[in-house]
């Protein structure tokens, strides 16, 4: 029997690889707790069109916003379309006025005067406007999307008409600015604004200074861009970052739907480093999802996202239905009153939404922490092909110099990644490999009571556990800074979290054990898969690895954010208990797949099960170990909650195991006892 060394310098340079992870983590637990602050935002016109379905003042309603909860009203650009319906101004176009005199319709002297004049033209689009500032602002708004060239100003009457050289079914449609008007309101009300801005076509330096111009002497807190770009995309979003750090705004960063990055804007990423990350993360519950909710539901869903995806933007919409018994005001009251209380019960504040600190973790900790992951790799590569100390000091020394000069050079982005990646595949692997050791030389009896074997499996489970950890933090502090927090970058490598761990396993389970029983193939991988190719294929056999490839199917298709395998009806309404009872749910592999098949793995040891029945189920045991670590991938998560996640399941797991071992029990009793009948008929 092969015997496989655990080399003590290289477990210390992994200890102290997680001294370095774990200040790392305390300092970024620090860096999370100290932004708790959350914006609850509702749109400007969402509120106006609230007060006018329920027939009462808009004043009254954002009194009774204000109250509930909400921090911030959203101040999109004006159109011509809505500032029509607004009755802020009038709008025709040319050949709509040509039609009319025409045809007798038109009688204003004055409107008469300038066609027989030839001022009017049907290409052009002519716009009254029913207040100063509203002409002032859609005339300079409309030389900014057009040029000045295309803008003239005539004079009907006493009206004063701008006249613009555009497509008038188009016109109408274009953002031109801020109306100055609703942003008073708002502030008026006590609430911030969140300006949504649009970028301009060939956009300038002077565009970008008109918009913040216009923007001074309100009280602003963040700027959520709408469109498809950043105010300055291409060539002056400097300019853009300047204005924003000049008046201490922050910039809202919409998150995907798929959840994973952001909403794409070009220029979008430029702009938040130039910004130096003073930025919050933004949710929105998507429209078409809205409709299907009720308020308790929607409610659940946006504490769940501040807490778990570090959302400090709340862009809430308005329930379109009321709830039965309520008005609709009273309806989206309820829902503002809800998501407040639950947030301020979950340890948040409600006001204007925080930001990170610029939090870098220091260079010697992230160079200890590569040091230790390259241990990690030895170590692994010792266990399954044993070598002399001195080589694995060589890869050591070699590969970690090799890793080290990029980051002592300030230039580590991919090594961090690098070490992320390796930590999250080689620790849970290790995990198990240690624990298959102590399989491998302990001495079980098949003859231990159930009980016993539950409490040594779920020590075991809990050891293994807390070995896979380690890897949890060496993931979690080599990516823990605020460009991760905010998932301007984000963990490379998800889907081979779940695949490598088990394929390192399976090396290590095949230099250990023989599938076949005996000791005729022990430890020799390349005779074992030979002997498995050339097994006769029976129909059983296939039916078995096509039940095997499905689950994998299944299995990778629903880890990461790609919309793939849905989840079951049955499975949401758990996960929306055990979100009720733990800190943060348990991950469903880890409950009910993982961790139970390592209780089991335990049984299988004690019992003498057949060899390739333990292998599938340390195989599957692998599944949770890699689950585990790969909690803490996601850098947006707290650290502690990550932790919490992953401690829950290790302990529900461990409950969930046991039952499963109960009912292998009375299954082998029940199916012993049909065996002993049916030979005492024979």
């Amino acid at each position: 029997m092969t015997n496989f060394k655990y080399n003590r310098w290289l477990i210390g340079c992994i200890i102290v690889g997680l001294i370095a992870a774990l200040y790392i983590g305390w300092n970024r637990h620090i860096v999370e707790e100290n932004n708790m602050t959350v914006e609850l935002v509702f749109d400007y016109d969402d509120i106006v069109e609230l007060a006018r379905i329920e027939g009462v003042p808009m004043q009254t309603v954002m009194e009774q916003m204000k109250d509930t909860g909400v921090s911030s009203l959203a101040v999109y650009e004006s159109t011509l379309k809505k500032l029509s319906e607004n009755g802020k101004a009038a709008t025709v176009s040319g050949s709509a006025l040509l039609n009319s005199y025409y045809s007798g319709l038109l009688t204003e002297p004055s409107w008469c005067q300038l066609i027989e004049k030839g001022l009017i033209v049907p290409e052009n689009i002519y716009i009254v406007c029913h207040d100063e500032t509203t002409f002032k602002e859609v005339k300079e708004d409309l030389e900014r999307r057009l040029s000045e060239d295309r803008i003239s100003i005539l004079q009907a009457g006493n009206v004063r008409v701008i006249s613009a050289k555009a497509n008038s079914e188009k016109v109408l449609k274009w953002n031109l600015g801020l109306s100055t008007e609703e942003m008073r309101i708002v502030n008026e009300a006590g609430f911030y604004i969140v300006a949504r801005p649009s970028n301009y076509q060939a956009v300038t330096q002077s565009d970008i200074g008109s918009v913040f111009d216009r923007l001074k002497g309100f009280n602003v807190s963040d700027i959520i861009f709408s469109g498809d770009e950043v105010l300055g995309h291409p060539d002056y979003i400097t300019d853009t970052a300047n204005a924003f750090q000049a008046d201490e705004l922050t910039l809202g960063l919409i998150e995907h739907p798929q959840q994973l990055q952001f909403f794409k804007q070009e220029g979008l990423m430029e702009l938040v480093k130039k910004n130096h990350y003073k930025a919050a993360r933004v949710y929105s519950i998507p429209k078409d999802e809205q409709v299907k909710m009720k308020v308790n539901q929607a409610v659940e869903r946006l504490i769940l996202t501040d807490e778990e995806r570090n959302v400090r933007i709340n862009l809430m919409r308005i329930f379109e239905k009321p709830e039965s018994g309520m008005t609709l005001l009273e309806t989206n009251l309820k829902y503002v009153k809800y998501v407040k209380d639950g947030l301020e019960e979950k340890g948040f504040t409600i006001g204007r939404a925080g930001t990170y600190e610029l939090y870098y973790p220091q260079k010697i900790c992230f160079i200890l922490l590569t040091v230790g992951a390259v241990a990690a790799g030895v170590l692994y590569l010792s266990l399954v092909f044993p070598m002399r100390n001195r080589y694995q000091y060589m890869l050591l020394i070699l590969i970690s110099a090799i890793l080290i000069t990029p980051l002592a050079l300030g230039k580590g982005a991919i090594v961090r990644s690098a070490v992320a990646l390796a930590s999250a595949n080689l620790f849970p692997a290790l995990a198990v490999i240690w624990q298959m050791d102590r399989w491998r030389t302990g001495k079980f009896s098949s003859n231990t009571s159930l009980a016993k074997i539950m409490v040594a499996g779920a020590v075991a489970l809990i050891t293994t556990g807390f070995l896979s950890f380690i890897g949890g933090a060496y993931v979690a502090s080599i990516l823990g800074d605020v460009e991760y927090f905010l998932e301007i970058y984000i963990f490379r490598g998800v889907k081979l979290t779940f695949i490598l761990p088990i394929i390192l396993v399976t090396i290590a389970y095949l230099r250990r054990f023989n599938l076949f029983g005996g000791e005729e193939y022990s430890g020799n991988i390349l005779g074992q898969v030979k002997k498995i190719l050339d097994c006769p294929v029976y129909v059983k056999s296939l039916i078995f690895f096509a039940v095997a490839a499905v689950g994998a199917l299944i299995f990778i298709g629903r880890s990461g954010h790609t919309m793939g395998v849905p989840v079951p009806a049955i499975e949401l309404k758990l996960r929306a208990f055990l979100e009720q009872v733990f800190y943060a749910r348990p991950r469903s592999k880890e409950l009910f797949i993982g961790h139970p098949a390592f209780m089991l793995a335990v049984m299988a040891v004690y019992k003498k099960w057949p060899n390739f029945l333990f292998f599938v189920l340390v195989i599957v045991a692998t599944i949770g170990q890699g689950s585990l670590v790969e909690t803490f991938a996601h850098l947006r998560t707290p650290v502690f909650m990550s932790f919490m996640r992953g401690l829950g399941g290790l302990v529900l797991g461990a409950g969930v195991g046991m039952i499963a071992m109960l009912l292998a029990h009375l299954l082998y009793n029940l199916s012993s006892f049909v065996g002993r009948g049916t030979t005492k008929d024979e």
